[in-house]
Parts: C-alpha cells; structure tokens; sequence
C-alpha cells in the first residue's frame, strides 16, 4: 500500500514538474486526492516523514557557519521580517475572526499568533531551486536568499525545541554534552567516508541515529539532535560534499511529509477562504523584502531578485502547524489551510521567477526611490579598469592563462572568480582579480564593460558553466574574441557550435605537452650522451 501511495505521489510530483512547478505541489495534489478515495497515512509513511524532516534539519546544521549569518541584513533583515510578517498576519486573522470567518472565528491570541508565525517562512526548496536553475545560487542575490532561509529556519528549529510536551530527562546533562564533544570522532569517519555510498549512510546515522534517536531518549526533540550534530560539522571541509550527497535522498524522503499533509484530509470550505485570504497579502510579504534588504544600502535590483526567490509561504510553516496541532493549539483543518495556501504560493512564484528581470524593467522606475545610498561595496558597480583581457575561472588553468596573456599584453587582464578565498589568494599575489561568476546577469550588469574588451577566456572546471557563460558573454560582449577549455571531445564540439572561437581539450593538449616534453629530453640525453 505504501509504495502505490508513493507511487502516485510521483505521478502527481512528475505531473507539476512539467508545468514548471516544484514536484511537492503534486505530492500534496496526490494526498488530497488519495484521502478522496478514503486513503489514510500509514505507519510507513510517517516514518519516510519523520526522517525526511530529521535530513532536512541536519542539513541545515550543517550550513550554518556564521559568516553566513553575520551579515545585518541577513540577520537583522530576517529578524524584522519574521516579527513584521507574524504581527501582520497575526491580527489579520484575528480581524476576519471577527467578522465571523470560519475557523479564524476560533483563535486567540496566542494562536493567531502561532499561524502568523507559520506564515512568516519562505520555501527553502522553492528558493533553491529556483536560484539553481539560473545558476544563481552563488550570485549575491542567492546568498542573500539563502542566508535569510537559513535565519528563518534557526527560528523554526528553536521553536520545535520549546514544544515539548514533558521536561527531558536528567540523562539529557550528561547525553548531549557528550555527543557534542565526539565532534573530531565523527570529523574523523567523515574524512574517511570517502565520495560514495559510505558518506550517505554517514549522513543518516548522524542525522537519525545519533541525533534523532538519542536525543529523542532522554526527552529531547530529535529535530534539535539533528541540527546540532550538523552544526557540529559545519566548519569541516567536506560539509558542503556530505550535504550535496544526502540531497536528493532527503528530498525523496520529504515526498513522505508532504504526502501525509494531503492524507490528512482535503480543505474544506473554511481552510480554502482563510488559504485565499493568506494568499491575497503575499505580495505584501514580498514587498516587505523589497524594502528592508534596500535598507540596508543594497541596490533595489538586488533587493527585487532577491525577494522574488522569498515569494512563498513555506512546508516550514505545515511543520508548525503539525505541532500547533499535536498540542491542542490548533483546529486540525488550519494544516490543510497553510498546505493550499504554500502550493498556490508555488504556482504565483514560478513564473514570477521565470519572468523578474522583464518585470524589474517594468517596475524599477517606481522602486528608485526607496533605495539608499551610497551602495555597499559588494553590490556596487565594478569598474574593470581598463581591462581589455577578462579571465573566468581562477583555478589553476585560469591562473596560468591570466599569467601567460599578462606576460604578452601587459597589465590588461582582469580576472574574475566566484569564491571570495581565492579572490584574496590571487590579489596578494599580484594578480588583478575581483568576485564575481560569469553565469550572474547581475554581475554582468554591474560590470562597467568598455569596447576596449576583447578577450573572454573561460577556465571553468564545469563544462555546463562554460556552456551558459557563452552566453552571458555573447549578450554582453558580441564582438569579443570567445576561448574556453574542456575535457572530452564531444564537449569541444558543442563549445564550438554556440559560438566559441577557440576551444582547447585540456586533458587531450596536456597529454600531448607531455609526450612533446618527453620526446624533447629523450633527444637531449642522447644528445649529450653522444658528446
């Protein structure tokens, strides 16, 4: 029963993905629909859930380094927003209440406050995936979208600590301190785990063994386990790969949350009006966005794209909900409500996604006054300087061929690199290098060219970068000469078809540089050999 009920979560999931919509809008579709036809959630079910949100969690742990919430604006912008956002639709519902809507009619204070907070988030998954697919995600509008995220979900997981139903046991004084210490045991596995199956089963032992079950032992929510065994890897150099592998297997095991969501039964006349009324204020909540990341001195083109990606309402808020409800707070049919209400902010923040830079020309006119000034330097216009040559990718292809066109042009080359580390590597080498990733429109926009620049040398070690880098390039600079490297052949190919001038097989050229050097030594040793 488990697997045809999953079965059809997929259907519906594949059903959304080809209108562009994410696949957990069909996952819900298809709970609703399977409680239709008297359908209930499983056992099974609950636990596919319950460990999807324990992955979901460790995830988050491991994320949370604190630069990324040291900016004001991250932590200061998500703080007034969420407190804003919970007041506004706090009394919202307290006034239709009022006026006699359903099921706003039965809260109080302390529980509109509760479903003000639930609406408060943004979608983590919507905002990812919306940032990857136009390659944003390390653009300065994707951290700043992310970061956000992040700060909201410290505000859900602090709120999953404190609703708890009993005081945890004493064991718990000498349990967490202790799993918090065996950090450098589980660094050690970690650094061992190698790239394959063993760091995924790594990620769920952590993530549901000892943090979700031990914690859960001495009275603790697993969901703080979770997180804190993360937090405790955060700053470890292969955070980032273990969070990439339990990726998609975490989301997999979501498709279990969401699917019970929809199991508990479909809206009802109530929860639709309050979903619909939730709904009419979201570009309210977007706005709010808007304005207070251009508070902070960014620019309002930034601010735009960053809260296009923040336009939704968020499973966060089902989760608060579930616990709203579990502890008497809530009427059940509040979960059904906030699920309508997140899938209808999906559908209305897919094509504002898609189309945000045709509608920011049509808008920003309106937005210029709110912005500040003078602009933050990260955000600010870059000026190349003069630069004539533009190197992307500073890794050691980039760098080599940033020194060899320095040593043959002079002081007209200008290189550009995504990781801030590099960036002040190369510049206390000597090299002019800036931040900045050739798939970002906005750095592009950003970037004062001249017709000076005719060279763009694209030394990415990912061939899908340097294929949609070509594009930007050909946008920005059409008369420019286009060189790029790759490592097979069938990629030189379609580097050549969209447009590249010169294109070089890295591992083919270096095989033959080193037959050529090989061959050179061999002549010069029998060379001396023979004097």
């Amino acid at each position: 029963m488990d697997v045809g009920m999953i079965a059809v979560a997929f259907g519906f999931g594949f059903a959304a993905s080809m209108v562009r919509l994410p696949p957990l809008v069909g996952y819900l579709i298809a709970g609703f629909v399977l409680h239709a036809f008297d359908y209930e959630t499983t056992e099974g079910i609950e636990y596919i859930a319950d460990t999807g949100i324990l992955l979901l969690l460790f995830g988050i742990g491991l994320k949370l380094k604190p630069s990324t919430l040291a900016r004001p604006v991250i932590w200061g912008g998500a703080t007034i927003h969420a407190g804003l956002t919970t007041l506004a639709v706090g009394s919202l519902l307290l006034g239709v209440g009022a006026l006699g809507v359903p099921l706003a009619a039965e809260l109080g204070v302390r529980e509109a406050v509760l479903v003000g907070f639930a609406f408060s988030f943004c979608s983590t998954v919507f905002a990812v995936k919306a940032l990857e697919g136009r390659n944003e995600t390390s653009a300065l509008q994707g951290r700043l979208a992310i970061g956000t995220l992040v700060v909201q979900d410290i505000f859900a997981v602090v709120f999953l600590t404190l609703a708890v139903d009993e005081a945890p046991s004493p064991w718990a004084l000498v349990v967490v301190p202790a799993v918090l210490l065996a950090r450098p045991l589980y660094s050690w596995v970690l650094d061992h785990a190698g790239h394959g199956e063993l760091m995924l089963l790594l990620g769920l032992v952590l993530a549901v063994g000892v943090g979700g079950q031990v914690f859960k032992e001495v009275g603790l929510k697993p969901d703080l386990g979770a997180l804190l065994i993360g937090l405790t890897l955060a700053n470890h150099p292969r955070s980032k790969e273990l969070a990439s592998t339990l990726l998609g297997f975490k989301d997999i095991l979501l498709i279990g949350f969401f699917l019970s969501i929809g199991l508990g039964g479909a809206p009802d006349g109530a929860a639709l009006t309050i979903a619909v009324i939730v709904v009419a204020i979201l570009p309210i909540k977007t706005a709010g966005f808007v304005y207070l990341i251009s508070r902070f001195r960014y620019r309002v083109r930034t601010a735009w794209h960053t809260s296009a990606s923040l336009a939704t309402y968020s499973e966060f808020g089902l989760i608060v909900a579930v616990v709203g409800v579990d502890q008497a707070l809530l009427d059940e049919r509040w979960i059904s409500a906030i699920a309508v209400a997140v899938s209808v902010s999906f559908v209305l923040a897919a094509p504002l996604n898609t189309h945000r830079y045709t509608l920011y020309g049509r808008v920003s006119g309106r937005l210029q006054s709110i912005g500040r000034t003078p602009v933050r330097a990260d955000d600010a216009v870059i000026d190349p300087g003069g630069a004539q040559i533009i190197v992307f990718g500073m890794g050691r292809i980039g760098a080599g061929a940033y020194d060899e066109l320095r040593e043959r042009r002079g002081d007209v080359v200008l290189g550009v690199d995504r990781h801030d580390h590099n960036v002040e590597a190369h510049r206390a080498q000597g090299r002019d290098v800036v931040r900045g990733d050739a798939l970002d429109i906005e750095f592009w926009e950003r970037l004062c060219l001249t017709a000076d620049t005719d060279l763009v040398v694209l030394a990415m070690s990912d061939h899908t970068a340097n294929m949609e880098a070509v594009r930007r390039v050909r946008d920005f600079l059409p008369d420019a000469t286009l060189a790029a490297v790759a490592t097979h052949v069938d990629e030189l190919k379609e580097l050549e078809a969209v447009g590249v001038d010169v294109a070089r097989n890295l591992y083919g050229e270096a095989g033959q540089g080193l037959a050529g050097d090989a061959c050179d030594f061999l002549a010069d040793d029998r060379r001396n050999s023979d004097d």
